[in-house]
């Protein structure tokens, strides 16, 4: 469990949005974001590890710890780049991975994020932006566990496995385009 503050003049963002993959590859290459570590939240068992949380029976969801510089990256443009990255309107699902622990959630880790991303929240209900309602889950940060090593990077050292190829590149990709200004030079 890694329960150290953040470094001084940072902040972590803790964020659920299906495979714990995509979202590092994504968020590994957001201009402002100086770490992000894979692994799990937002569940009741004290060891989780990748086959346990994966079974569905931990309750923990597949989750990146970002660690982010406040003064280049706002929280909210960080939620902005992970509303477009994934489908906050299905329930426990993500493409074809299913489960409580492909969820879509923000874990917060003060009120004023908590605040800042019940306001996004709230105008994707009032607008209807998504053309669904959006279910992603809205709780305060609990215990994290790293992910095992051979998570921590994995896209980028597992370019060409199918699954990379065909469920990563393709969010990368998406990112890459909308986002081009907001990638790190």
């Amino acid at each position: 469990m890694l329960s150290d503050p953040p470094p001084a003049g940072q902040e972590f963002a803790t964020l659920a949005g299906g495979c714990f993959w995509c979202l590092e590859a994504v968020f590994g290459e957001l201009e402002g974001v100086t770490d992000v570590v894979s692994g799990y939240t937002g569940g009741h068992a004290p060891d989780p590890d990748y086959r346990k949380v994966c079974s569905g029976e931990t309750g923990h969801a597949e989750v990146v710890r970002l660690t982010f510089d406040p003064a280049r990256i706002r929280y909210r443009e960080i939620l902005e780049v992970f509303f477009a990255i994934h489908d906050p309107t299905t329930l426990n699902r993500q493409g074809n991975d299913v489960g409580t622990q492909y969820r879509s959630a923000i874990y917060c880790h003060s009120l004023q994020q908590q605040a800042e991303a019940q306001a996004l929240l709230d105008e994707f209900a009032e607008t209807g932006v998504f053309g669904a309602p959006v279910v992603t889950e809205l709780a305060m940060a609990g215990r994290f566990f790293p992910a095992e090593g051979y998570h921590q990077r994995y896209y980028l050292n597992n370019e060409r496995q199918p699954y990379c190829q065909f469920v990563v590149a393709p969010k990368l990709a998406k990112f890459r385009k909308m986002f081009a200004a907001r990638r790190k030079s």
